[in-house]
């Protein structure tokens, strides 16, 4: 297949409205005012979809060398008699300067793709500000959220949304299709209201990754703080020793591995929580609490800070060796082992807990990479239903389980040891075991057939106390009806 065909949209070119239309004929010609980078991109952009491209700036001559040979580039006034469509590629504080167009701009389509600095910067959007400078043109937003690296690479590599809005409905669909040739999917926003949310989408930063982060860096604070008091504190004030310079590797590294732990739990703890409820009222009709909604609507970004943990954490713990007190405390047991004259210290038992560690971590990891992986667009979006729900769904508890295996064998017997408790503080995985251990036993439950069956016929709509007709026969032959409760 061609890079072309790569570009263009699969299913076909369609108007806003979803009713098909005709594809804009080849050769037609696109206004563009403005010589910056977007408005470089643009003309690439549509130079290689196959449009005719006439760029309007105030300084032809030194700027023809910045686009495409196929794209002319001349003086405003010249570009704007030359087409009906123009993209307005320049910044909201110089749209005056082309008030002196205002004639020859009247009854064509203005295209704004301008974005502010500041969410809601201005009382009006950007579009409604171009509308009311030349009432004689419709003004369409779009082009918005797309970046001019999207642009120039084409919709492979970027968004593919282009929101669009406008008064206009016939305006809408032309730059709909503009928008389909060049290989994105048009977005019908309503009318021009909309613009100023279309405006301040480009200027949020992460928006669905706050409250993950926020958690994120709740649980490091709180699982730093206890590993800072059982391996640092605690020999300081009883034993007199200084191990503060645990705290850049040995401390951190006990800490990523509970916040990636009970982050993973996390993200299949609500859809217990959602069964429950289901099962509690025997409806799916039941809407959840606001805070159970929001949380099932974050798990992918739960799912991934937890790789981003469990990474740092094999990454922390392949330099543990590397540090100089790790080889002075080498050493030092050596010199022991000699004075001592021990011949050996080979413990079986500690061998084989730190082998089958290793190892269980070592596939948890990769679990947890497949799931991250599948996580992305563009391999989420190669995989049909039933496969990303067996990955994202079947894998990832097992991941989770795996990871309560690595949890269990780093634990071993250290959780009846007494000298493992500092300050009556038990050692930190058996704290992160709580949360995990809770989801695990809930799903075994829900796997029974009994409470999967009534679960499933819930979520096929099934209400209980819900009345259903059915229709007996009778001693003659002849069929009666009745009424009956759907949960007997």
């Amino acid at each position: 297949m061609s890079g072309g065909d790569m570009a263009k949209p699969l299913l076909g070119h369609r108007s806003v409205e979803g009713e098909h239309s005709v594809t804009p004929a080849a050769g037609r010609t696109i206004g563009v005012l403005g010589s910056g980078d977007f408005a470089r991109s643009l003309a690439i952009r549509l130079v290689c979809s196959g449009f005719k491209v006439v760029v309007g700036s105030r300084n032809p001559k030194r700027k023809a060398g910045l686009f495409p040979s196929a794209a002319e580039v001349t003086f405003q006034a010249e570009a704007v008699k030359k087409t009906d469509i123009i993209f307005v590629a320049v910044f909201r504080e110089h749209y005056s300067t082309l008030c002196d167009l205002a004639d020859v701009l009247a009854g064509k389509i203005l295209v704004d793709v301008s974005n502010n600095t500041e969410i809601n910067h201005h009382k009006e959007s950007n579009a409604e500000y171009l509308a009311s400078l030349f009432p004689a043109c419709t003004v369409v937003k779009g082009f918005n959220v797309i970046s001019a690296w999207t642009l120039q690479s084409g919709a492979r590599d970027g968004n593919k949304q282009v929101l669009i809005c406008s008064n206009n409905q016939e305006a809408k669909r032309i730059v709909a299709e503009i928008a389909q040739v060049m290989g994105f999917t048009p977005v019908d926003m309503g009318c021009m209201s909309s613009a100023c949310e279309i405006e301040n989408i480009p200027l949020r930063l992460l928006p669905a990754w706050k409250i993950p982060i926020f958690l994120a860096l709740g649980l490091f604070l709180c699982f730093f703080t206890y590993n800072l008091v059982r391996q640092v504190i605690h020999p300081y004030i009883r034993e007199q020793k200084n191990k503060f310079y645990k705290i850049p590797i040995e401390v951190v590294n006990t800490t990523l591995p509970c916040v990636a732990y009970v982050m993973l739990s996390l993200v299949y703890l609500p859809g217990v929580l959602a069964a429950s409820s289901q099962l509690y009222y025997g409806t799916k009709y039941r809407r959840f609490p606001d805070w159970l909604d929001q949380w099932l609507q974050h798990r992918k970004q739960i799912g991934l800070l937890s790789f981003f943990c469990a990474a740092l954490h094999a990454v922390y713990s392949l330099c543990l060796p590397m540090r100089r007190s790790h080889r002075y405390l080498l050493i030092e047991t050596a010199v022991k082992q000699a004075v001592e004259k021990k011949m050996s210290i080979w413990i079986e038992e500690e061998v084989w807990r730190m082998e089958i560690y290793i190892s269980v971590g070592i596939i948890a990891l990769g679990l947890l990479s497949l799931l991250a992986i599948t996580s992305l667009p563009s391999i989420a979006n190669s995989l049909n239903w039933r496969e990303f729900s067996f990955v994202q769904s079947t894998l990832g508890f097992i991941a989770l389980v795996i990871s309560t295996l690595h949890t269990l064998t780093y634990g071993w017997s250290r959780a009846f040891d007494e000298n493992q408790y500092k300050f009556y503080l038990p050692p930190t995985y058996t704290l992160t075991l709580l949360v995990p251990c809770t989801v695990i036993l809930a799903k075994v439950v829900f796997s029974l057939p009994c409470v999967h069956q009534r679960l499933l016929r819930i979520r096929r709509g099934w209400e209980k106390g819900r009345y259903v007709k059915f229709v007996l026969p009778s001693a003659t032959g002849e069929y009666s009806s009745g009424e009956t409760s759907s949960n007997v």
